[in-house]
């Protein structure tokens, strides 16, 4: 527990001086910085806590091995299997608490990150229309004048807008104005209240007046998505089921966490089992570097099936499947060892004379 503490630690450090400068920026206002940093390191939950099982049984049955435990238990009748069949009653248990953090409060954390994140945008676009200076959008097609903002921060009045389309020009006036985003499609809007919209061309006289009690004119857009902009703010109950190649990727990704945790602990005992060297840290780097191939694979497969290279069928599940390969080579070496080694001593047996 200590080392998925140490890693929590480390990361929401981090994290914690990006947010830091983001508030210093005033990109992100200051009340909402530990809650970001809460809802992120409860996202990013589900990525360190493989590695934190890994290193956790790594430790764990070194210190075994170092103390000569392990052999004591072998010269004693307790089989490697059992040894493993003990472990992985701990590792189950794991699982569920991961299963738990990856398939509900991750997507609900990753959720409210990108909620966070939209209302800080919303506030600093605020905040950066002063008053009395004119502000652009959308590449200069909407310009934006603010007599005085809101006492609240979070709307404006006295609005002017110029709107830039084709051959035409449009002047929106309003007494009171606010910043909007559909959550469904991610585009922004100024929403006008109480106003007139008068549309021409330019040099011409013949033009339109419209009064209106409310007008929304699309300052941002952005491309049509899944629920909080990203695959990973879904939940769980919305992609199970669902034929599209992104969502099987993150369903199954989602899965994959779980099962890395369970193989890891596997590898964890059949590594410090099978070293036969005195190097105590050997166990350490070849787990490691084990982790970090599996879980780059897991990557790659994860953007080849959202691309539709991979069928789902195919998914992710190859890379667990290598892992399994891995595990049973760690488990059956040191009996090929012991064989050889048999082989090798029956070869300088003296014949017997008599």
């Amino acid at each position: 527990m200590w080392i998925l503490s140490l890693l929590i630690l480390v990361i929401a450090s981090n994290r914690f001086v990006g947010f830091l400068a983001d508030a210093a920026e005033g990109s992100l206002p200051a009340e909402m910085l530990f809650l970001m940093l809460a809802f992120k390191m409860i996202a990013t939950l589900p990525k360190i806590l493989p590695i934190s099982i890994l290193l956790g049984m790594l430790l764990a049955f070194s210190r075994m091995s170092n103390d000569r435990e392990l052999i004591i238990l072998s010269a004693s009748g307790v089989s490697k299997l059992f040894q493993i069949g003990v472990a992985l009653r701990f590792a189950i248990v794991f699982c569920l608490f991961v299963s738990v953090i990856t398939l509900y409060f991750a997507p609900w954390a990753e959720q409210g990150v990108h909620d966070l994140k939209e209302r800080a945008k919303q506030e600093s676009d605020i905040s950066g229309i002063k008053a009395g200076q004119f502000k652009e959008f959308s590449k200069g097609d909407r310009v934006v004048y603010v007599q005085k903002p809101s006492s609240d921060k979070l709307s404006m009045e006295e609005v002017f807008l110029q709107v830039r389309k084709d051959a035409k020009l449009g002047v929106l006036t309003s007494d009171s104005a606010h910043f909007k985003i559909d959550k469904k499609s991610g585009n922004k809007y100024i929403v006008f209240n109480d106003g007139r919209r008068y549309v021409a061309e330019p040099g011409l006289l013949n033009y339109e007046i419209t009064e209106y009690e409310k007008y929304a004119i699309l300052t941002e857009s952005a491309e049509q998505g899944v629920r909080g902009g990203k695959p990973g703010a879904l939940l769980t109950t919305e992609i199970m089921g669902s034929e599209n190649k992104i969502h099987q990727a993150e369903l199954q990704w989602r899965i994959s966490l779980i099962i890395s945790c369970l193989l890891l602990s596997i590898l964890a005992i059949l590594l410090i089992q099978s070293n036969t060297s005195e190097r105590r840290y050997m166990p350490f780097l070849i787990g490691i570097s084990i982790y970090l191939i599996y879980s780059n694979l897991l990557g790659i497969a994860k953007t080849l099936l959202s691309r539709d290279v991979l069928p789902a069928i195919i998914g992710l599940w190859w890379v667990h499947m290598i892992l399994m390969a891995v595990l049973l080579i760690f488990y059956y070496l040191p009996k090929y060892r012991y064989m050889k080694k048999e082989e090798h001593e029956l070869q300088f047996i003296p014949a017997d004379d008599s």
